[in-house]
């Protein structure tokens, strides 16, 4: 039989790979239903009453200006309370009713071409972090009970055994990454079509979701690599589990706490989540404010630095190289006991 089909069913089968990735689709799918109750279509009503809201809000701001104008009058007639009025008592005005916009009444809704993109980033992030899991169990549950000695006494190439369990995860990732995928684009149609709109979707519009998607995929099947990589290093899954803690508290946010302390421009540059969050959305804009860049007008600008989705990529094809391959090289290497 053919090892790599044996460590597939054998992933498959495996409670804990069923339950993560059943929790994991519950919270997608808690996700599509609070957004689809926490958002309406908008119609003619919906408008029609965004606009009294806003009609309303300019004649209480005229009503309150007029009752103040009056006090200030008032006031200034009896010498008190001078210096809370401005000088001229007929300086105290409403805002003119094209402050008020309707547009602030209206009720949430879900546009698809506008709002669909920021929904695949927790999709990625919550699918990276059951194939992160998931990877780490599947190789470290197989060190810690003895399996892969047994499986070794099978199967002696040891590389062939590693890399068919690592290929074996990788494809239970992508089949679980696009079918959720597919569902979680159909589940967000339903809730623009039913609370929102989907107009205005051009080709480019599809062509730019779909590459987020592809980013996305990519980004799962990265994490769950390296969880499965260090699992396998520390032949145990506390090892991957208790890196990754570690990188994430002591290195991240004691390394943030660090830099900020240190005056340190930039420091998000420094953290791993500015790279995963720009090769999702292509590019994020770090600001230091701290730097003004003044302009003909006298506006103070930030200075800024741009991470870009090319920067991640370099990162994230560096960590996993280095990650899985010292767990091949610790796999050919070390003996196993």
């Amino acid at each position: 039989m053919s090892l790599y089909r044996t460590e597939l069913r054998r992933l498959v089968k495996r409670r804990f790979t069923r339950y993560m990735t059943l929790l994991g689709l519950l919270v997608l799918a808690a996700v599509v239903v609070g957004i689809f109750f926490s958002n309406q279509k908008i119609d003619a009503a919906a408008h029609a009453r965004a606009e009294r809201q806003a009609e309303q809000q300019y004649q209480d701001q005229v009503r309150y200006s007029e009752q103040e104008r009056a006090s200030c009058e008032r006031d200034k007639a009896a010498g008190v309370n001078a210096d809370r009025y401005p000088p001229d008592c007929e300086m105290i005005t409403a805002p003119p009713r094209e402050a008020f916009e309707a547009k602030w009444f209206l009720p949430s809704t879900f546009n698809f071409r506008e709002a669909f993109p920021e929904t695949l980033i927790p999709f990625a992030a919550i699918l990276a972090l059951v194939g992160f899991v998931v990877g780490a169990s599947f190789v470290g549950a197989e060190w810690n009970t003895g399996g892969m000695m047994n499986l070794l006494l099978w199967r002696p190439k040891r590389l062939t055994v590693l890399l068919s369990k690592l290929a074996a995860l990788l494809t239970g990732v992508v089949a679980v990454t696009v079918t959720s995928g597919l569902l979680w684009f159909g589940g967000f149609w339903l809730v623009a079509t039913f609370r929102g709109s989907t107009e205005k979707m051009t080709a480019g519009a599809w062509q730019s979701f779909a590459l987020t998607g592809l980013r996305g995929l990519a980004l799962v099947v990265v994490i769950s690599a390296i969880g499965f990589a260090l699992a396998s290093l520390g032949r145990h899954t506390a090892m991957a589990l208790g890196g990754v803690v570690a990188v994430m508290v002591v290195g991240q946010f004691g390394l943030g706490i660090l830099l900020d302390m240190a005056g340190v421009k930039f420091a998000e540059a420094w953290l791993l989540p500015t790279y995963a969050l720009a090769w999702m959305t292509k590019k994020v804009t770090l600001e230091n404010w701290d730097a003004c860049n003044a302009t003909f007008t006298g506006e103070c600008k930030p200075e800024t630095l741009d991470v870009t989705w090319q920067q991640s990529s370099v990162l994230l094809s560096v960590g996993v190289v280095v990650i899985v391959g010292a767990a091949l090289w610790a796999m050919r290497r070390r003996d196993i006991s």
